[in-house]
């Protein structure tokens, strides 16, 4: 883990750069989505929240995707704050790292971040010793998480959900430029100054 150095009223003080990045409103997404992360990230999120409740929060996002519900719930909380929150793509924001990326309000990219959409995929390894009914179920529970995913996507690109399950039947990536034209994202970034909050 990255640490700095700085000087406090306590003396000098080895601070992580993450620590540092969040007193100025900035939240990382690097790893999967799943429990634990999200669980870091929601407190994060309410804390902020809490400090300054309507001042900005810049979420930055570098994630490979995962869980559905973990994801859901951080995407939930994030559209219920009253401090609007700006996403920014800094590398590829796939699966539900794609979904979590569409909470922003303002969702900018960097220039060669990509985005990927597909359709949620089955966890179990296979049906085995799985009666008729219970695949069935599955099956069924597969399809709302689809469909969930798809509204959440249509509503937030202006598509039809016709349109975006057509679009993750398959992955699907979106670089930049493409990512703007098809309403994923806001605007494309070109000075990385805009990022982080300057120090006060």
């Amino acid at each position: 883990m990255a640490n700095i150095i700085r000087e406090t009223s306590k003396g000098t003080e080895l601070l992580p750069v993450a620590d540092v990045l969040l007193d100025r409103r900035t939240v990382f997404l690097t790893d999967p989505v799943d429990a634990n992360t999200c669980s870091e990230l929601i407190k994060q999120f309410l804390y902020l929240e809490s400090e300054a409740p309507g001042e900005e929060i810049v979420f930055c996002i570098n994630s490979p995707g995962g869980e559905v519900s973990s994801g859901l719930a951080l995407y939930d909380l994030i559209r219920m704050l009253t401090s609007p929150v700006r996403t920014v793509c800094v590398g590829t924001a796939a699966s539900m790292g794609s979904l979590l990326y569409l909470a922003g309000e303002t969702r900018e990219m960097l220039p060669h971040a990509r985005i990927m959409i597909h359709d949620p995929s089955y966890s179990r390894a296979d049906f085995s010793h799985m009666k008729p009914g219970e695949i069935e179920k599955e099956l069924d529970d597969l399809k709302k998480c689809r469909d969930t995913l798809c509204a959440v996507i249509a509503e937030r690109t202006g598509h039809t959900i016709e349109e975006i399950c057509e679009k993750t039947k398959i992955d699907t990536y979106f670089d930049a430029g493409e990512a703007v034209e098809y309403g994923l994202a806001t605007g494309i970034l070109s000075s990385a100054a805009s990022i982080v909050k300057p120090k006060s």
